[in-house]
């Protein structure tokens, strides 16, 4: 490879670095090495042992990027989104199984109350038919 190549592969390698850290990453790549490579027209070989420096270089500062709560990779910010709002929607999911369950077990022993009062009414209501034939009498309803 002439120096001239060299120095254009090197370029290629260098801005397709940028695109990739800078984002949006292009469709069907990725913010990786293997992606580099694609961007840059470079062999993976070639980077390796040619460009280690600009390996070295891309993965440190990907991993800055990261570290920074920077995700270069529209797809992976993509995924811990979505990570986020499961994590939230399963919390608001427990919440509302709990409410449900409180709201079943108020509506049990609100059934169980009114069985209690039928009972009752039933009961005086027997009461009642048993001793019309005594001295009590019925007041008209309004």
């Amino acid at each position: 490879m002439t120096h001239n190549h060299q120095v254009e592969a090197e370029d290629r390698v260098r801005a397709a670095m940028q695109q990739l850290l800078a984002g949006p990453v292009p469709e069907g790549l990725k913010c990786d090495v293997k992606s580099l490579c694609t961007l840059a027209g470079v062999p993976r070989a070639t980077l390796y042992r040619t460009y280690p420096h600009l390996k070295a270089e891309f993965d440190r500062q990907r991993t800055t990027a990261r570290e920074a709560g920077q995700q270069p990779d529209p797809r992976l910010a993509q995924i811990e989104r979505l990570k986020a709002e499961v994590a939230t929607l399963r919390e608001r999911l427990s919440r509302k199984n709990a409410q449900l369950d409180a709201l079943k077990q108020l509506q049990a022993e609100a059934l169980s109350r009114l069985a209690a009062q039928h009972d009752v009414i039933t009961a005086l209501r027997r009461d009642l038919q048993a001793t019309q034939d005594t001295n009590v009498r019925l007041l008209p309803n309004r």
